[in-house]
């Protein structure tokens, strides 16, 4: 597909989302915040359904970061709703962070059906600033969906490292760019303008595992997969865990 056609389409999509530019710059685009929490609660269990093998699957070493005294420390950054929840080890504890606190009304229904877990106070924080966690207090970091939307993911892994105790696991599972060869590259790269604003900030385009290469971490188990039955414009991913 000729990159001039499809810079073209993109420019097209661009013109057409500039009344949503618009509503941005201004402020207006803020009321979209308020609604988006209620969207992402019920996406979640669309989402958990096609993605719950995968997800049983990142998740199960998560309790080998557990202390000798059987306690285990989590953060979440952008838990949004709460739809990890179900899948975190029996018993510990979790700290929550969301930069949209429009998100805790939904938060607090899913902790009320996770009761195998104890929950820790939630933090209104950007991923690049979680300043109110303290260095190298937390044994695991999970990020789900998140880098996509961050404003510098690389800062965001940087932060991730501070928190994390020597030894610590980061767990990541996110969306990414689609091979170039590809339909789903040219409609991320054409639809990208419109589903940023859909998607409260999310960038469709991003290369994450360039990001999780240069974060410097010991260690980094990373795989691409193609997640089942979701949109096409999300449906490549990363998936993995990468060690402090």
């Amino acid at each position: 597909m000729s990159s001039c056609f499809m810079n073209l389409c993109r420019f097209l999509c661009l013109v057409m989302t500039l009344p949503l530019h618009l509503l941005e710059i201004t402020g207006l685009y803020g009321m979209y915040k308020r609604v988006f929490p209620l969207l992402a609660y019920n996406i979640t269990f669309s989402y958990n359904d096609k993605m719950n093998e995968m997800k049983r699957e990142l998740f199960r070493n998560v309790a080998k970061f557990t202390n000798t005294d059987g306690t285990l420390r989590l953060l979440e950054i952008g838990c949004g709703s709460g739809a990890n929840f179900k899948f975190y080890p029996y018993g510990c504890t979790v700290i929550c962070t969301d930069p949209n606190p429009h998100f805790e009304k939904y938060l607090r229904l899913s902790m009320g059906s996770n009761t195998h877990l104890t929950y820790d106070e939630f933090l209104v924080a950007r991923g690049e600033d979680m300043k109110e966690v303290k260095d190298e207090s937390v044994d695991v970091v999970v990020c789900t969906l998140v880098l996509c939307s961050v404003n510098n993911a690389l800062q965001v892994l940087h932060e991730v490292r501070r928190v994390l105790k020597p030894g610590g696991g980061f767990f990541f599972l996110e969306h990414v760019i689609s091979n170039p060869s590809s339909w789903t590259y040219f409609f991320q790269h054409v639809l990208e303008p419109f589903w940023y604003y859909l998607g409260d900030g999310c960038r469709i385009t991003r290369e994450t595992w360039k990001d999780l290469e240069a974060a410097g971490f010991s260690e980094l188990n990373l795989k691409h997969i193609e997640a089942p039955e979701v949109t096409l414009m999300i449906r490549p991913h990363i998936m993995g865990y990468s060690i402090k």
